[in-house]
C-alpha cells in the first residue's frame, strides 16, 4: 500500500491565498480588456457583455474544477506549494469528484466567505479533509515535482563481486518478485500464510546464514529471508547481464546504500515512463509494451518494499513511493479509460439518473410548493405586509404594472440589443441556484430545505403581490415560456442536495463517509441534469420571455416544455430499465 503525506492546514492555506489572487486578477484582466475594447463592445452590442458574464462565470466555476481534473489535481497555487488532489485511492482525481468537492466549497467558506468552516474540517479532521473532500472522496497530499531526482548521492563504485549465475527459474523469480510486490496490499493473515508457503517452497534456496545450514522445508521463514533471497536472485541476474554487455556492475552486499546504487539508473528509466504514462494513459503503447511496462511496475513496487525493508534513506523512500505511485495509476487509472460520449450522457445517463431519484424530485417539488402556496395566501390575505418581504424592486414593479400593461409592454421587457445579456445573466443566476441547493445538502439536507422553501416563499409572495394589483396573468405570461424547466431544473438539483442530507441522516448498511461519496456521486448527476435544463431555460428567459414576442407563442413554448419534461422522464426510465 502506498503511503501518502498529507498535505497540511498551512499549505493548503498557502495554495488558497495565491489561487485566490490569482482568480481575481485573471477577472480584473477579462474586465480590462473588455473595457479597453469599446469599439468591439459597440460592434456586439449585449453581445459583448453576454461574453464577459459567461467568462467571469467559468474562471469562478471553472478555475479550480477544470485545474484538478486535467492538471493532475494542482491548481497554480497547489503546485506552487508542491500539494495535489488525488482520490482516496491514490488515483488521479476524476473531474466528478472535482465538481463535486469544489461544488462543496460554497458550504466550506461560510460564514461569509471566511473559510472558517472549511478550515475547521481540515484541522480536526485525521485525514485533514475539508466537507467537499468528504463527499467527493478526495485527499490533498504533498507532491514533489515531476523532474524529482534521487535525494541521496549515488556511492562510490565497488568492486563486482562473483554473484554467480541464477538459482531460480524465471517463473520462480517472477512469482517472488510478484509477492514482494504485493506485500503491503495483503491483509496480515494473508501475508503471513503466504509467506509461510513461499518459504515452504524455497526453503532449499535459502542464502546460508553463517554457518549453519539453509534452513529446511517448513521451517518459520521471515518475509526479510524471502526478500535477501530476491535480493541475491536480482544481483545474479543483473551481474549476469552486465557481462553479457560487458559493462560494469555495483554488487548489493545487503546495505541501503548498495542497494540504491544498484537500482537508481532502473528507477530513473521507470520515473520516465511512468511520468508520461500517468499522464497520456496506456493508450499510447502496443500490447508488448504494456506488458513490460507492468513487469517494470511490478519490480518497482517490489523495490519499494525491500527498501522500507532496508531502512533506506526517507528521501529515497518518498522519490520511490511517487515513481510507484505513478505506475500504478498509469495501469489503473483512469486517464487512459474511455471517457463517456456526450451523446450517452445528456440523453441517457442523466436522465437516468434523475428518474432514478423521482422520489427525491417530488420531495424537491413539494419543499418548492407548500410554501409557495403560503406566501401566496400570505400576501393575498394581508397586503400591507408585502413591502416587509419583498424587494422594492418588486413592489415598484407591481405599482407601475398597470401602466406598462396597458403600453404594451410585458413584465421585465427588454430592448431586443440587451437580450443576449439578459440571457447569459438570468443562466448563470440560476446555475448557482441550482449548485447552492445541491452544496447546503452536506447539512444534512437542512440548508437544501431552506433554499427550496425560501425561493418557494418569494415565487409565491410576488404572484400574490401582482395578483392584489390584477397582474398575475400579466406575470405569469412572462413566467410561462421559461418557468416549466426552471422549475423542473430547480427541483432535480435540490434532489440532489437530498440524497447528500439522506447520505448523513440514514447511511443504511453504509458507514456515514462512504454513503456521502457513494450519494454525492449520483448527486452530482443530477447537478449536471439541472444545468442543462437552466442553460435552455435561460435562454428562453432572456431571448424570448423578456422580448415583445406575444403570449401565445410564449404559452405555446411553455406548453412545448411540459412535454420535454414528460419526454425527459420517460427516456430515463427507459434507460433504467434497460
Amino acid at each position: 500500500m502506498l503511503q501518502l503525506e498529507l498535505a497540511g492546514l498551512g499549505s493548503r492555506m498557502a495554495a488558497a491565498i495565491y489561487d485566490l489572487i490569482t482568480l481575481v486578477l485573471l477577472l480584473v484582466i477579462v474586465s480590462l480588456a473588455f473595457s479597453l475594447a469599446g469599439g468591439l463592445q459597440v460592434a456586439l452590442g449585449g453581445w459583448a457583455g453576454a461574453f464577459l458574464v459567461i467568462v467571469s462565470f467559468v474562471l469562478f466555476w471553472g478555475y479550480f474544477t477544470l485545474f484538478e481534473a486535467f492538471n493532475g489535481g494542482r491548481t497554480p497555487g497547489k503546485w506552487r506549494v508542491g500539494i495535489r488532489v488525488v482520490m482516496d485511492t491514490g488515483h488521479p482525481i476524476t473531474l466528478p469528484a472535482s465538481f463535486i468537492r469544489n461544488l462543496i466549497r460554497l458550504v466550506d467558506i461560510q460564514p461569509l466567505g471566511t473559510h472558517l468552516v472549511g478550515l475547521l474540517f481540515v484541522f480536526l479532521q485525521p485525514s485533514h479533509k475539508r466537507l467537499g473532500d468528504i463527499v467527493a472522496g478526495t485527499i490533498v497530499v504533498r507532491d514533489r515535482p515531476e523532474d524529482l531526482a534521487l535525494a541521496a548521492p549515488l556511492p562510490a563504485p565497488v568492486e563486482q563481486l562473483d554473484a554467480g549465475p541464477p538459482i531460480l527459474s524465471d517463473d520462480e523469480f517472477r512469482l517472488l518478485e510478484q509477492f514482494i510486490a504485493r506485500l503491503d496490499e495483503l491483509a496480515p493473515t494473508v501475508r503471513s500464510r503466504l509467506a509461510y508457503d513461499m518459504g515452504y517452497r524455497f526453503a532449499e534456496r535459502f542464502p546460508k546464514r553463517g554457518p549453519a545450514d539453509p534452513p529446511a522445508a517448513g521451517d518459520n521463514v521471515t518475509e526479510a529471508a524471502l526478500i535477501q533471497l530476491y535480493d541475491a536472485e536480482l544481483t545474479r541476474r543483473h551481474a549476469r547481464t552486465a557481462a553479457r554487455h560487458g559493462t560494469s556492475g555495483v554488487a548489493a552486499s545487503g546495505t541501503a546504500e548498495r542497494f540504491v546504487a544498484l537500482k537508481q539508473q532502473d528507477w530513473e528509466r521507470f520515473r520516465h515512463r511512468a511520468s508520461l504514462l500517468e499522464k497520456e494513459g496506456l493508450r499510447t503503447l502496443e500490447g508488448e509494451d504494456v506488458v513490460r511496462f507492468a513487469a517494470e511496475y511490478r519490480e518497482a513496487a517490489a523495490d519499494l518494499a525491500r527498501a522500507r525493508t532496508y531502512g533506506v534513506d526517507p528521501r529515497v523512500l518518498a522519490y520511490l513511493e511517487r515513481i510507484v505511485g505513478a505506475g500504478h495509476n498509469a495501469l489503473y487509472g483512469l486517464r487512459g479509460v474511455r471517457r463517456l460520449p456526450l451523446g450517452r450522457l445528456l440523453f441517457h445517463e442523466l436522465p437516468a439518473a434523475v428518474y432514478q431519484a423521482r422520489w427525491y424530485v417530488l420531495t424537491a417539488t413539494l419543499l418548492f410548493l407548500l410554501p409557495g402556496i403560503v406566501g401566496y395566501a400570505l400576501v393575498r390575505e394581508r397586503p400591507e405586509i408585502a413591502p416587509q418581504i419583498l424587494p422594492d424592486v418588486m413592489i415598484a414593479r407591481a405599482e407601475s404594472g398597470e401602466y406598462e400593461r396597458a403600453a404594451g409592454r410585458g413584465y421585465a421587457e427588454t430592448p431586443s440589443p440587451y437580450l443576449p445579456f439578459v440571457a447569459s445573466s438570468i443562466i448563470t443566476n440560476n446555475v448557482q441556484v441550482a449548485f447552492g441547493a445541491f452544496a447546503f445538502g452536506i447539512t444534512a439536507g437542512v440548508g437544501t430545505v431552506v433554499v427550496l422553501a425560501f425561493n418557494g416563499l418569494f415565487f409565491g409572495a410576488v404572484l400574490g403581490l401582482f395578483a392584489n394589483y390584477r397582474l398575475a396573468g400579466w406575470i405569469l405570461t412572462f413566467v410561462a415560456g421559461h418557468g416549466v424547466l426552471e422549475l423542473t431544473a430547480i427541483f432535480i438539483a435540490g434532489a440532489g442536495g437530498l440524497l447528500v442530507g439522506r447520505a448523513l441522516v440514514a447511511p443504511g448498511d453504509l458507514a456515514r463517509r462512504d454513503a456521502l461519496v457513494v450519494y454525492g456521486r449520483s448527486a452530482i448527476r443530477l447537478v449536471g441534469a439541472a444545468a442543462g435544463l437552466l442553460v435552455v431555460a435561460g435562454l428562453i428567459e432572456g431571448f424570448l420571455s423578456a422580448s415583445a414576442a406575444p403570449a401565445p407563442l410564449k404559452l405555446a413554448v411553455s406548453a412545448a416544455s411540459v412535454v420535454v419534461v414528460v419526454m425527459y422522464f420517460a427516456v430515463g426510465r427507459r434507460a433504467t430499465l434497460a
